[in-house]
């Protein structure tokens, strides 16, 4: 076969016409960019797309040079929304046009779908995101957000903050899970994250947000012990809570961070990422990541503050109105 840079015609194909094997060498390069560029294990994410290509049960489509992927994308629907998983192509191919074909076929098989009223990505591997065209640019919104990331050699340097004595915390229980849907959908009223993603707008998309983040591999496998919960002392109200995840053995990501709005600007949410950072180093994790919209420039701040650098910036897309 000739040299993937070569290649002028590759073909899009649906993910369900094709075989799992015909993913592996795509799959392991790409397992191989996210530990080099991001100290993430994408392995985990990388075996449930190949158990369901293997089933063909996975809706998406991959970009075929004779019968070798060297892309592929898939997606997944969630009620009146679909949600683009994710999109890689190897880095060998030479044009951002080949991301976009994969892409313009996700959001075309979506839009065709009669329930459909919105469809969300964020791609961590997609190049130059915030200049490119892009698919059905009539209906699309694009919010630049950052990948932080920091040494946790640095976490023992971090003091106790003021908000230390002001909250009790305590590490995260499954029992105020309701609770702290309610939270989340009130700490996020009004705010861009919100306009990112939907269920940031209700306690029911929320309380979906929370499983998806405790039960499945996106974000790494929840870490309960770095995880914390903050309550208004007498009132027992619950006010803040920090969400951690392993993304890899030595490697740990902040899934969340919300504070009420009247403890806001108390120190809460500082407090409660110093708790996280240093559970996550006691547990021997090298480094910690997050992803924050850059716009909230109050949080970027705050991450900056505790000793966070912004790594990558990438793209959250948001079509609507088609």
């Amino acid at each position: 076969m000739a040299a993937l840079s070569d290649a002028s015609s590759p073909v899009v194909a649906p993910l369900r016409a094709i075989r799992a094997s015909q993913l592996e060498a795509l799959l392991a390069e790409e397992t191989a960019v996210w530990r080099a560029e991001l100290a993430w294990d994408f392995s985990p994410s990388a075996e449930l797309v190949r158990r369901f290509v293997h089933m063909q049960a996975l809706n998406g489509h991959a970009l075929l040079v004779g019968e070798e992927a060297v892309g592929y994308e898939y997606f997944v629907f969630e009620e009146h929304k679909g949600l683009i998983g994710d999109l890689y192509v190897r880095r060998e191919m030479p044009s951002e046009d080949w991301e976009n074909a994969l892409m313009a076929a996700a959001v075309r098989e979506m839009m065709e779908s009669p329930f459909l009223r919105r469809i969300e990505a964020q791609l961590m591997m997609l190049r130059q995101p915030l200049s490119r065209a892009l698919p059905n640019a009539e209906f699309l919104r694009a919010y630049p957000r950052n990948f932080m990331s920091m040494d946790l050699r640095r976490a023992g340097s971090l003091q106790p903050g003021k908000a230390a004595a002001r909250a009790d915390i305590f590490e995260w229980s499954d029992g105020v899970q309701e609770e702290a849907a309610r939270l989340i959908a009130l700490a996020y009223q009004g705010h861009v994250d919100g306009e990112i993603n939907d269920q940031y707008r209700s306690v029911q998309g929320a309380r979906r947000f929370l499983m998806n983040i405790i039960q499945y591999p996106g974000c790494g496998v929840f870490f309960q012990p770095a995880s914390f919960l903050a309550f208004e002392p007498g009132s027992g109200r619950l006010v803040g809570l920090c969400l951690s995840s392993l993304v890899a053995q030595d490697a740990g990501h902040v899934t969340q961070v919300c504070v009420a709005p009247d403890w806001q600007g108390r120190g809460l949410g500082y407090e409660l990422m110093r708790r996280a950072i240093q559970t996550l180093a006691h547990h021997g994790c090298r480094q910690v990541s997050l992803t924050v919209t850059a716009s909230n420039t109050a949080a970027v701040e705050l991450y900056q503050s505790i000793g966070f650098q912004t790594l990558r910036q990438f793209a959250a897309y948001v079509w609507e109105g088609f």
